[in-house]
């Protein structure tokens, strides 16, 4: 997964009018790099996007492994990263009216024996007062290298209770777990959210519904399967889901290297039905949209995502909406 040269240029092709541009958002989900996946995402390029004509006010950076500390020892490695956003988040906050980094989403091995885990922890919180939470992603699968950029995936991270005991220590602590993984993954994650009812955890991306490699073709055959999975993770009361992230390549919905980017309209039309079962068994106040940026800038613009989550939330009323855009995210990140 590479971004093309001129990604701006590509984006440029596809322009839409903004939809309901009073509406307040907060995106609960993107990140920043340097130099990753041969692109830079940093606040100038966040700033080109929130400031395109939606009424971006807050945003929540998720980790990805960008500037940690080389020189601490491997656990605290991570707390870099803290630093490194809360620094962007300095910056932003000279420019009160465009979007600000309200909240910081680090990285932690919650495997970690609990004295040194407190440690990690404690670090990040002096690292920065935005930090809310951990994210170590649990996305493994036999093929991960085929399909998906290569990460430190751990076969059946969810049901190590070492790692299980780590989620509960953040629910403790007051603070959040973020988690990342394959569909065929869902069934663990219904384990670990079970075996930690006392931390709050935030479901990404619909639990990537994969569509590619020895998935692909498969989507619709296995959609009211998915359903069922997402029901019963829904069943947990301590579940928070984020709805996006599934514009992805790994998705195969096979707009990444298309001639175009795809069209709020063509969203809808192809995953609709993905939110607004996410919709109907979390309810409002227990789901936000999240925009993944900028790994879904390889297949849709900002503009264009935003406006397909408006047109999916025409159906609800106003305080539904507001929960969607905003109320949710603000709630859960304590924004």
């Amino acid at each position: 997964m590479r971004y093309p040269e001129n990604l701006e240029a590509w984006h440029d092709q596809v322009r839409e009018d903004i939809i309901d541009p009073d509406r307040e958002i907060t995106d609960p989900h993107h990140h920043f790099w340097s130099n990753r996946l041969g692109s830079s995402y940093e606040l100038d390029d966040l700033w080109g996007d929130t400031q395109a004509g939606h009424n971006v006010t807050r945003t929540v950076f998720i980790e990805c492994r960008s500037g940690y500390d080389p020189d601490a020892p491997k656990p605290f490695a991570p707390v870099g990263e803290t630093r490194y956003v809360a620094a962007i988040a300095a910056e932003a906050a000279k420019q009160p009216a465009k979007a600000q980094i309200a909240g910081i989403v680090a990285h932690a091995d919650l495997r970690l024996d609990p004295g040194l885990l407190s440690q990690v922890l404690e670090a990040h919180e002096a690292a920065s007062p935005l930090f809310r939470g951990i994210r170590h992603a649990g996305a493994w699968d036999e093929e991960r290298e085929s399909f998906m950029f290569q990460g430190q995936p751990v076969p059946h991270l969810y049901v190590d209770p070492d790692f299980q005991r780590g989620v509960r220590a953040l629910g403790a602590r007051g603070l959040t777990y973020d988690t990342w993984h394959f569909h065929p993954q869902n069934g663990e994650f219904l384990d670990l959210a079970k075996s930690c009812p006392d931390t709050t955890i935030i479901l990404n991306h619909f639990g990537t519904p994969v569509g590619t490699h020895r998935f692909a073709g498969k989507r619709e055959d296995r959609f009211a399967e998915w359903q069922d999975e997402m029901a019963a993770i829904a069943r947990c009361p301590n579940v928070v889901a984020k709805l996006g992230g599934l514009a992805m390549p790994v998705n195969g919905f096979g707009w990444n290297g298309r001639i175009t980017p795809a069209t709020s309209d063509e969203l809808v039309a192809a995953q609709a039905q993905y939110y607004h079962h996410m919709i109907d068994v979390f309810g409002p106040d227990r789901a936000m949209f999240e925009s993944n940026f900028p790994v879904d800038k390889l297949s849709i613009g900002y503009v264009s995502y935003w406006n397909a989550m408006k047109k999916i939330a025409a159906r609800y009323d106003d305080v539904a909406q507001q929960a969607l855009f905003s109320g949710t995210a603000n709630r859960i990140y304590r924004l």
